[in-house]
């Protein structure tokens, strides 16, 4: 039974049969099968296991506690966590170090932080796992500052020297925070006491690389004698990162064993830097090595389609998912919903949302901004309502997708409830997109007046606040013909960015519009004095599921000139009407 219940090699349910079979088993062996069932994470029979033995009236010892305490813990048993803890007590073994350690990170697993500390804190005896155990827990629930203190008092106050699992642990919580004097501290440690490993290595390499440091991290990288696939991903990801493509794919390429995660990096980052067509090749090329994807490789390829509006290729993603049986979770479905929402497609996307089983605040916030995108503003409030009644809560990029369908809708009562409720109910800072929707829907309403008083009244605005929102104002003072108001604006945006073309090109179109022709050739030959150029316009399409995009200007497509012979023959029927005529003869006087 011992043999068949060794989890590496062994036949777990031959070892379940034969403990069946035992008449009186002894505390050695439900301990060898509690053991094994824990290895192999079936923790449910754990407990029943225990439950059985104190039904046979066996007291278990340290070697039960800890593998039990660990079911409870991956189970999130708070209830069956205060029973066991009370029964340790009784049977005197909570001065155990094996079986606190054990206590500790159960209540790390499940969230229990100050029954955790005061656990490690009333200790007799520590060992070094005792401390790594806390750093961990701390490290888990992301309470990095409190995981790098602790590190700090193993240090002062205890004669005990950090190990390989402190030494990872307290680097996962440096490369968080972004602290890089301690993290070279650790190295330094690791260099006169420690043996760079695969896994202190790739802990280190992960540090560097997030605290920017790459050349360091790649010195590194090249010392680890025996590396595995987290350190080539570790230094993959961290060229991805920083945008350096080329490195990453040469790494990538080189890796002697690539797992579902390496992969996963380098696709996300063709995806992150909009290097969409090598993206979907590395996933032709991932499937033709049948590597079996998971999810969040999908994930990012759909996000991918959404930046590019590819329905044609998102649409085979989706088939894929279909055909392999990947489950759609909150986390896949929001990629559909974001994917179909973008390429126009509302409809798909809101029969997504209403097949989802579990909806999280990001599945709400995806559906709410695609209907707004897609000007359903009814739709995407009703379904906002909807969400605070099932006491989903709303984040700031809910409310960007709220205040932009009352925009589209012209709901300006309903906008500025929306954007105070977001201090005042929910504690969120409205951000520049926030503020961006409502002087866009009071521009909109044509209630200018009040849109730039909002602007003056933004506590701590910078240019990168300032500039886009007065630019929002200023198209509005176009729609409206508020040459006063424009003159103002515009004034202000050339003092803070005159070389915005978008501020001169409003400007221009705001004179034109009440008939001051002189001014806009004013203005056209300031453009030319300062140098300042439009910038060309850009569009894509999707053609046979691949995504083409043209330039203003720039006649690199090779079907170019069959394009522009299309556009020939749809245009010249236009060109004979006497409409077009009377718009010839004023951009004529435009460029008078």
């Amino acid at each position: 039974m011992v043999f068949c219940a060794d989890p590496s090699n062994g036949n777990l349910g031959h070892a379940e049969r034969i403990f069946n079979y035992i008449q009186n088993p002894g505390l050695f062996v439900y301990n060898i099968m509690i053991k094994a069932f824990a290895k192999k994470g079936i923790f449910r029979k754990c407990l029943m296991l225990f439950n059985k033995l104190r039904e046979d009236g066996l007291w278990p010892d340290n070697f039960t506690y800890p593998f039990v305490l660990k079911a409870i813990g991956c189970l999130g048993e708070v209830l069956e966590a205060e029973k066991l803890h009370g029964f340790v007590m009784k049977t005197g073994l909570e001065s155990d170090t094996y079986v606190c350690n054990s206590l500790i990170d159960m209540y790390a697993e499940l969230g229990q932080m100050d029954v955790m500390r005061k656990l490690f804190d009333e200790m007799p005896e520590r060992d070094v796992v005792s401390w790594n155990v806390l750093i961990s827990g701390y490290v888990k629930r992301r309470r990095f500052e409190d995981a790098i203190d602790v590190f700090c008092c193993m240090r002062e106050e205890s004669y005990l020297r950090p190990n390989e699992p402190t030494v990872v642990s307290t680097l996962s919580a440096c490369a968080a925070l972004k602290c890089l004097e301690l993290g070279k501290e650790i190295h330094c440690y690791v260099r006169d006491r420690l043996e760079l490993s695969s896994i202190i290595g790739s802990a280190l390499l992960d540090m560097y690389c997030k605290c920017g440091c790459l050349s360091v991290a790649r010195k590194i990288f090249d010392e680890i004698p025996h590396k595995n696939v987290i350190c080539w991903t570790s230094m993959v990801s961290g060229y991805v990162n920083y945008g350096e493509l080329d490195k990453a794919r040469e790494l990538f390429e080189r890796s002697p064993v690539r797992d579902v995660v390496l992969w996963t990096a380098m696709i996300n980052g063709y995806v992150q830097f909009n290097h969409f067509d090598e993206a979907v090749a590395l996933f032709q090329e991932m499937q033709i090595q049948r590597v079996r994807p998971d999810k969040f490789v999908l994930v990012a390829l759909l996000t991918g389609c959404a930046q590019m509006g590819a329905l044609e290729q998102g649409t085979w993603i989706h088939g894929y998912i279909d055909e392999k049986g990947i489950p759609v979770d909150a986390v896949v479905g929001t990629s559909l919903i974001e994917m179909y929402s973008k390429c126009g497609c509302i409809e798909k996307a809101l029969r997504i949302f209403c097949g989802l089983r579990e909806k999280d605040t990001a599945t709400w916030t995806s559906i709410i901004c695609g209907l707004a995108m897609n000007g359903k503003t009814s739709k995407a409030l009703e379904l906002f309502s909807k969400m605070k009644q099932v006491e989903a809560i709303p984040d700031e990029v809910t409310f960007i997708g709220v205040l932009s369908a009352c925009s589209h809708g012209g709901l300006v009562e309903e906008g500025r409830e929306f954007f105070n409720s977001m201090t005042s109910i929910y504690n969120i800072e409205p951000k520049l997109e926030h503020y961006g929707c409502l002087i866009d829907l009071l521009g909109r309403a044509g209630q200018l007046d009040e849109a730039e008083e909002l602007i003056k009244k933004i506590v701590n605005a910078n240019n990168e606040i300032i500039v886009p929102l007065y630019g929002s104002l200023l198209s509005a003072c176009r729609t409206y013909k508020n040459v006063q108001m424009g003159e103002r604006v515009a004034e202000q945006l050339v003092k803070i960015e005159s070389r915005d073309s978008s501020v001169h090109t409003l400007l221009a179109h705001i004179y034109a519009s009440a008939g001051r022709w002189v001014d806009v050739n004013r203005v056209r030959r300031e453009m030319k004095d300062l140098g300042v150029k439009k910038v060309p316009g850009c569009s894509s399409i999707e053609v046979d599921g691949i995504v083409h995009e043209f330039l203003v200007g720039n006649p690199s497509c090779p079907e170019m000139r069959e394009i522009y012979s299309m556009l020939g023959r749809m245009v010249k029927p236009l060109f004979n009407s006497e409409e077009n005529e009377m718009e010839r003869e004023e951009t004529g006087a435009m460029n008078g």
